[in-house]
């Protein structure tokens, strides 16, 4: 016996339906956000660095059985850090050109 078809979309949306409200946000509020993103993010990325320099510190001692979470370990700060400086250069080409705006 055959299946019956069904001729309607899968996920369906009816767009005559207005769309739930959206929670106001205030400019303060984004900024309190974003401030606290980066401050968790810079005290993520000194977890990773100072991980990596007691991981550094017992393979000199010899106290380290495996090399490779050291190298894991660094590579993973140094990603960090280069997003973290890339990041940071974004934010400052977008001041900047905030800035050349006229008004």
């Amino acid at each position: 016996m055959a299946n019956q078809v069904s001729l309607s979309p899968v996920g369906y949306t009816d767009w005559t339906k207005p769309a739930a409200p959206r929670p106001v946000t205030s400019a303060v509020d984004v900024t309190k956000n974003f401030g606290n993103f980066l401050s968790e993010a810079m005290n993520k990325l000194e977890t990773q660095q100072s991980a990596v320099e007691q991981l550094n510190n017992q393979f000199i001692k010899g106290e380290l059985p495996d090399v490779h979470q050291l190298l894991i370990a660094s590579e993973k700060a140094s990603l960090g850090l280069e997003f973290t400086v890339q990041v940071r250069n974004k934010v400052i080409e977008a001041y900047q050109e905030i800035m050349r705006m006229q008004l």
